[in-house]
């Protein structure tokens, strides 16, 4: 298992060579808005890398990569696997007066991974390419109770001893987006429409 996914290019920019890299991954780390990140996956994550010249410093990058990311469940915050299988493909640029490789658009319209170390370290775009594929909301299991907004029970190991009860959400189908989180009581009214008061069959 490899720390960090680096492809070696200095022979393919001095002899035009193709250049390979493969192993498996437990995390990436990467930076983003000046922090380091973590993107951890629930199981060793395989990748496979292949880069051809083109000429004149640009290159293309064609492979495989397999994250199992973990999720929290849009209802009940439980972690959930969420396996993705990408096809990887970018055209490389390389310029010696970059210090950090990073995505720009091409003149064609078509983003270019541009980088200054023939050692290219692969972590912040396999990690963006992952959250890009990653689905905006997943659930653990289709019939998921969530959990009730007053006491922060999980409701599908059991009701809980408040007399509110929580709709079950649905997920926007093109959104991916839970609705239905407002806690909804029992009325406090109900059975009193079919009372009669005083004077009602006068």
């Amino acid at each position: 298992m490899t720390d960090t996914p680096r492809i070696h290019l200095g022979t393919a920019l001095r002899r035009d060579a193709d250049a390979h890299a493969e192993g498996t991954l437990d995390h990436l780390t990467y930076e983003q808005g000046g922090e380091e990140q973590r993107l951890s996956f629930a199981e060793p994550a395989p990748y496979e890398i292949d880069v051809n010249p083109l000429g004149g410093g640009e290159m293309y990058l064609q492979g495989e990569f397999s994250p199992t990311l973990v999720m929290e469940c849009a209802r009940c915050l439980r972690d959930v696997p969420v396996p993705l299988e990408l096809r990887l493909g970018t055209l490389l640029r390389y310029d010696p007066a970059v210090t950090l490789p990073h995505l720009e658009e091409a003149e064609s319209g078509e983003d270019v991974l541009v980088f200054g170390d023939p050692d290219l370290d692969l972590s912040a775009y396999l990690a963006e390419t992952a959250l890009l594929a990653a689905p905006l909301s997943v659930l653990h299991a289709p019939d998921c109770l969530g959990l009730c907004q007053v006491c922060g029970h999980d409701l599908n190991e059991g009701p809980c001893e408040h007399s509110a009860r929580v709709p079950v959400e649905e997920i926007d189908d093109l959104l991916g987006i839970p609705e239905g989180t407002v806690h909804a009581k029992q009325n406090p009214f109900a059975g009193l429409r079919d009372l009669k008061l005083p004077g009602d069959d006068e």
